[in-house]
């Protein structure tokens, strides 16, 4: 059976940060035909309407059909701990993180946490999403599992740590090799999931314990690998002081083996110019997290990076002080208004869609609406609260009646949202 998605299309022919909002196509009076778990066709609702006559119609009148949400760097353990007050990163991580983690030595726990993660973040549109486990492995399988049962695609590794952290929480160069490989062989390429290797940053792994993950990578080139960079200052001189033999953080990284497309690096914020010129050289992606960035002090990302290499969008829950892709957008307008750099909305909804699968490397599936493309598929209201609706009735094109959603939106907004061809709601 064909479903027909009507309402107003958005999709990507290009990059808006190289190509402008032309690079955005929409449809005003579109429809997307999902076949299965791949979208058939794209375009005007009536020819649609007349090629496939027995079509389930949903009809959106004037809301905003677009890819579903790509979160691209999350901490799902970290659910339950959002919004806590008043720290750094590294008070953070002590006062908050390490104690939380310890809690997923229950795969019980660990599962009850991935499918709230899930449920919260399904409702408000984000239907990828790019996830540190803990150093248990039961909370890989928990979240696989879960993103399994909702026929999610689903990026994940269990995040490994052998020094600066509690006892509870420290493997070993070793063990954080043969958990990572066997939790590898037993999800990545199963259904919609993919393993990522995981460490969690250079101050919290030794030497030995990257070059294992480095030589894990070299030996399993298809995964990608996600860790930490230069996200506070504090943080760069811990590292410069555990590392003296490195020319700077991203060299911890690439000294290992870490550093190559396929790479996927958290806030990089403040990077020296060789680390951005590295970056660029090895075709590394950077995740840009706005809205942790800001509560826990970091520092503001430089967007001008998203013209020379792959840059997504992430919530970076806990973190982060939400589980929303749109107020996620929103903060990433504000940080680059503090920067100078004012972003179109068309910029904006790129990062959260096809920019977060590119810096995933997952583009040619997911991102953008497109015949053969997996249909996860957000449907957005853009008069969902009198606020929002005031100010789309004066919108004289589509981006200034989009603009308000992103500013203003929140779960409220969501419409409805498809997984792999599949209403959610």
């Amino acid at each position: 059976m064909t479903d027909l998605i009507l309402g107003q299309v958005l999709s990507y022919t290009g990059d808006p940060f190289a190509e402008g909002p032309s690079a955005a196509r929409v449809i005003t009076d579109g429809a997307v035909a999902v076949e299965g778990p791949h979208i058939a066709a794209v375009g005007q609702a009536a020819d649609l309407r007349a090629r496939y006559p027995r079509a389930r119609v949903h009809d959106h009148g004037s809301k905003l059909v677009s890819a579903g949400f790509i979160d691209a760097h999350v901490h799902y353990p970290q659910t339950a701990i959002i919004a806590s007050w008043g720290k750094r990163l590294i008070d953070w991580l002590n006062t908050y993180t390490f104690p939380e983690e310890m809690r997923f030595a229950d795969p019980a726990y660990a599962e009850e946490i991935a499918n709230r993660y899930l449920d919260l973040v399904l409702a408000r549109g984000t239907t990828t999403v790019s996830t540190y486990a803990t150093i248990h492995p039961a909370s890989v399988d928990a979240i696989f599992s879960a993103a399994r049962t909702r026929g999610m695609r689903l990026f994940a590794g269990k995040t490994c740590m052998d020094r600066n952290a509690p006892d509870g929480l420290r493997d070993s160069a070793r063990s954080a090799y043969d958990d990572s490989k066997a939790l590898l062989e037993k999800w990545h390429g199963r259904d919609r999931l993919a393993y990522v290797i995981t460490p969690r940053f250079s101050p919290t792994s030794t030497p030995e314990q990257l070059h294992a993950l480095g030589q894990l990578w070299h030996e399993h080139p298809d995964c990608l690998m996600q860790t930490h960079l230069c996200e506070q200052t504090d943080e760069i001189a811990w590292v410069r002081d555990l590392f003296p033999q490195s020319r700077d953080y991203l060299d911890t990284y690439e000294a290992q083996g870490l550093l190559r497309e396929g790479a996927v690096y958290g806030h990089a914020i403040h990077l020296s110019d060789r680390e951005r010129a590295r970056l660029i050289e090895a075709g590394a992606s950077l995740v840009h997290c706005p809205t942790s960035n800001t509560f826990i002090g970091s520092g503001l990302f430089d967007m001008t990076l998203a013209h020379h290499l792959r840059v997504g969008l992430a919530t970076d829950t806990g973190g982060g002080s939400n589980f929303s892709m749109l107020r996620t957008m929103a903060a990433a307008y504000e940080v680059a208004q503090l920067r100078g750099q004012s972003l179109h909305p068309a910029q904006l909804w790129w990062l959260a869609t096809q920019g977060s699968a590119r810096a995933l490397r997952c583009e040619d599936r997911i991102g953008t609406i497109a015949p053969g493309m997996e249909a996860d598929l957000v449907v957005i209201d853009l008069a969902s609260t009198p606020a929002i609706e005031q100010a789309t009735r004066r919108a004289e094109n589509l981006w200034q009646a989009v603009f308000p959603t992103i500013m203003m939106g929140d779960d409220r907004a969501v419409a409805e949202v498809w997984v792999g061809g599949r209403r959610r709601g």
